[in-house]
């Protein structure tokens, strides 16, 4: 019998107000995919920070290869051979593909570092991953897409006979999903083991050998492939069943005011005469292919990408949006699909991030209403059902279900008539994606106007009453729910020339 790669026993963490792990324990073996699933804050990815080597265990036993071993350090981790691919990037914008790879052991003599030899190194690296980038390019000029790739191929550069991927896919195309599964193959007929973190069940049911799942930082069991259920595993991380609907309640919205109506609007880069409306309590999904242009029409309205062409009307008025603080002033709260980026102060309380948009309602002769803030968050808190011991917390430390609740609770408190939502629950698990749907669909019957972007066709069929498809910066055709599939959305999205199609 194969003997274990790695084994956990009793692992436990804990952070101030919250136990993060509770006597986790699971075994990896040569040549085999464990995919971690459990809802976000079950304990998953501060487990694999153990692992490499970022956090300490407070208590438990890791052994490698049969022997008791401890990881003070990402390198230890590396030195054992474990090495880790982030779901948060890692990587110096200003520096070349080649460069961030092999950052700290770059090829050379005598102190010099041989470009010619880190390239070619590098070539060789991505051919053999089937990675198509340029190892000469800056890594700040690549899409998210191209940053990711960057950063599997260092994890890979490592001699790795553990391998953790924490999200890979979340920003790749279909291809390149594609091109990693494969790679994935690879590496398991070499003996690589792999644990793989994703909220994607479909990438579960076809990569997983075994399912092990987290709840609330506790083990709560695992599946063998043969025993591999859906149904079972979402009942496993949640505690219960998801009685989730297939697609929204129809609205009849035929007589609902117009509250933004969008006319030609284009961008000297990618957008061609975009124009569409939204009505009062209407949820308006936009779908496309990756660089179909959804997101960059969000930024256009909200102005923070400069278009040259095309009118806005609000309520309708035609309104002058020359930056985001315009639109926040019009009425438009945007919701990035970067929301740590640019969506949170992460260093910040729940409180805080809060009343960020509306800080003059918390202010009085320029000094801050701390207690007034404090008891708004503590509202949406309870409001949300947001998971947090207090709402001084800082936010970083919330899962990311939680850490969109806070996002979404900001526009609240402003009493934001639009939201555009950019990719509503990216990296978020199974349960918290139907309370943030059941929200959404909360607020559109109290009449607010949301716009839905989503790169997960299921998503925008669930909560859409009508689809906007995308593609090529340009809208290629309008259905309503009622007749959409996923057939008839990627039909359009595929075909640019099917311009004013509507179903």
């Amino acid at each position: 019998m194969t003997k274990p790669l790695l084994e956990l026993t009793g692992i436990s963490k804990s952070f101030p107000g919250v136990k993060a792990l509770q006597g986790v324990e699971f075994t990896l073996y040569p040549g085999e995919v464990l995919v971690l699933v459990g809802e976000n804050g079950a304990g998953k990815s501060t487990l694999m920070k153990i692992l490499s080597g970022i956090y300490s265990r407070d208590e438990g036993t890791i052994k490698y290869n049969g022997k008791e071993v401890e990881i003070n350090g990402p390198a230890a981790a590396k030195e054992l051979g474990i090495s880790i691919i982030h779901q948060e990037m890692h990587l110096a914008p200003d520096l070349t593909v080649a460069q961030n790879i092999y950052i700290g052991r770059e090829p050379g003599k005598f102190g010099m570092i041989s470009e010619r030899q880190l390239n070619k190194q590098t070539q060789e690296l991505l051919d053999r991953l089937g990675i198509k980038l340029d190892p000469q390019q800056k890594v700040g000029t690549l899409n998210v897409a191209g940053q990711q790739m960057v950063e599997i191929a260092k994890a890979m550069s490592y001699d790795a006979h553990v391998l953790i991927m924490d999200e890979p896919t979340s920003a790749l195309t279909d291809s390149e999903v594609e091109t990693l599964f494969k790679l994935i193959a690879e590496l398991k007929a070499k003996g690589t083991a792999i644990v793989y973190i994703s909220h994607r069940m479909e990438e579960l049911k076809r990569l997983a050998d075994r399912v092990v799942v987290l709840r609330d930082g506790a083990y709560i069991g695992q599946l063998e492939r043969e025993q591999i259920s859906i149904p079972t595993i979402i009942e496993m991380m949640v505690g219960r069943k998801i009685e989730g609907n297939a697609r929204p309640v129809p609205k009849n919205l035929d007589g609902a005011p117009v509250v933004l109506e969008v006319t030609g609007l284009s961008t000297k880069k990618l957008l061609q005469d975009v124009s569409f409306t939204l009505r009062k309590g209407e949820i308006l999904g936009f779908a496309g292919l990756m660089g179909a242009g959804r997101t960059e029409t969000a930024r256009a309205i909200i102005g923070a990408d400069r278009r040259s062409a095309g009118e806005i009307k609000i309520h309708g008025k035609q309104v002058n949006i020359k930056q985001p603080a315009d639109a926040v002033k019009a009425g438009i709260g945007y919701l990035s699909e970067d929301r740590k980026g640019l969506g949170l102060l992460l260093e910040k309380s729940v409180a805080d991030n809060t009343v960020l948009a509306s800080l003059k309602k918390f202010q009085r002769g320029g000094v801050m209403l701390d207690t007034k803030a404090l008891q708004t968050a503590q509202l949406y808190v309870e409001e949300l059902r947001t998971k947090t011991p207090s709402v001084k917390q800082q936010v970083k430390l919330l899962s990311g279900g939680n850490q969109q609740k806070v996002v979404l609770a900001k526009w609240l408190v402003r009493d934001t008539d639009i939201l555009i939502v950019d990719e509503p629950t990216r990296g978020i698990d199974v349960g918290a994606k139907e309370e943030i749907y059941n929200l959404l669909e909360k607020l559109a019957v109290s009449g607010k106007s949301i716009i839905v972007i989503s790169s997960e066709l299921p998503e925008v069929l669930r909560l859409a009453d009508r689809i906007v498809v995308m593609s090529d910066g340009k809208v290629a055709g309008e259905l309503d729910n009622e007749a959409a599939t996923q057939e008839k959305i990627m039909d359009l999205a595929t075909n640019a020339n099917a311009e004013g199609a509507h179903a």
